[in-house]
């Protein structure tokens, strides 16, 4: 199973493809798409959409998945990273990908066992799965690669139940 995490945002998407066979999981793909701050915002819009359909055709994700929405404070912020989600939306369902979405908590306890768990524990959880010589940057990247971690071992887990295990 080939799945694609997504961390949106106007400024910075990050993005990481891990694969899982058998149990085997491994980083296939990890980047930024980073958008200027002076580009009118329609283009960063497009800019993201065009690059999110790119990395679909090259590495044809079998699910991608992104964390859910939740902002108590910053309206300005929930509003363009609500956008970046629409558009990268708009690819996947164009290119037949399904979504799974996760909360940080979620997120937090399938790679910490802890719900409140730092940036930096769950960085370094990422790390260590995926055998990598150094912690992912920017955060954005790393925060995609533990959204698609989360997804392989979820996904894992109701195989087990399924199967009554």
């Amino acid at each position: 199973m080939k799945v694609l995490g997504l961390d949106p945002g106007l400024a910075t998407v990050g993005l990481a493809i891990i694969e899982e066979n058998n149990g085997n999981i491994r980083l296939e793909y990890s980047d930024a798409i980073t958008t200027p701050a002076k580009t009118p915002h329609a283009k960063r819009l497009s800019s993201i959409y065009t690059k999110i359909l790119n990395i679909l055709d090259m590495y044809k994700p079998d699910v991608a998945v992104l964390e859910k929405l939740f902002f108590n404070t910053n309206v300005t912020t929930a509003f363009t990273v609500g956008q970046a989600r629409g558009v990268i939306q708009l690819a996947l369902a164009q290119k037949d990908v399904d979504v799974a979405e996760y909360t940080p908590m979620q997120v937090k306890l399938s790679l910490t066992g802890y719900g409140h768990a730092e940036k930096n524990q769950i960085q370094m959880m990422v790390k260590q799965v995926l055998k990598l010589p150094e912690i992912l940057k920017p955060d954005d990247v790393a925060d995609a690669a533990a959204i698609a971690l989360t997804h392989c071992f979820s996904y894992k887990l109701e195989k087990l139940k399924m199967r009554g295990l």
